[in-house]
C-alpha cells in the first residue's frame, strides 16, 4: 500500500490548518533540526561501538603476545 499524491495533499492541508501558515516554517525548521540531531547521534553511536571493538582487539592481541612471550621464556629457561 503506497501513499499517493492525493493523500500527501490531504496531509499537507491538515497540517496547514492545524499549525497555520505563520508557524509552518518554524515547525519545519524544528523538524529538520530534530532529524539532523538524530542522524548525528546515530553516527556517534556507530563510532563509539567501532572504537570499543578496536580496543577489545588490541587487548586480545596484547594478551596473546604476553602468552607467547611466557611460553618462549619457559622453553628457554
Amino acid at each position: 500500500m503506497s501513499i499517493g499524491p492525493w493523500q500527501i495533499i490531504l496531509i499537507l492541508v491538515i497540517v496547514l490548518i492545524i499549525f497555520g501558515a505563520g508557524k509552518l516554517p518554524r515547525v519545519a525548521g524544528d523538524l529538520a533540526k530534530g532529524i539532523k540531531n538524530f542522524k548525528k547521534g546515530m553516527n556517534e553511536e556507530d563510532k563509539s561501538e567501532s572504537a570499543e571493538g578496536e580496543k577489545t582487539e588490541v587487548l586480545e592481541s596484547t594478551s596473546n603476545d604476553d602468552k607467547v612471550e611466557k611460553k618462549d621464556k619457559a622453553a628457554q629457561g
